[in-house]
């Protein structure tokens, strides 16, 4: 898709209300069930956050409760963002330092 597109179905998105974008979502999901040449990838967390708010739709729970919801998961999306870069950082940093030799202590007399 050109970026022209992208930024015009965007900007057409923002101006809708949340519940009227659900049903935009629905839709383009219908039409990407039918005619993408490739599946939508999303990361692992990016798909649990999609299946929790299906559900709540699902369940019919009020736009409301699920925007709320999905604020707290997004948040907890990026703290986990930061702890695997941190973790990633840290690894990295560690097998840059040479192993360093350990020395043991002389044998009692």
């Amino acid at each position: 898709m050109n970026e022209i597109l992208r930024d015009r179905m965007l900007r057409k998105l923002d101006t809708l209300p949340e519940d009227k974008a659900y049903l935009v979502l629905d839709y383009v999901e219908f039409l990407e069930s039918k005619y993408a040449e490739r599946p939508a990838g999303a990361a692992p967390f990016q798909r649990v956050a999609e299946t929790l708010e299906d559900t709540l739709r699902a369940g019919r729970v009020p736009v409301n409760i699920i925007r709320g919801t999905m604020d707290a998961v997004g948040k907890a999306g990026k703290l986990l963002e930061k702890v695997a870069a941190a973790g990633k950082a840290a690894v990295e940093e560690a097998a840059k330092k040479p192993a360093e030799k350990v020395e043991e202590p002389p044998p009692p007399r």
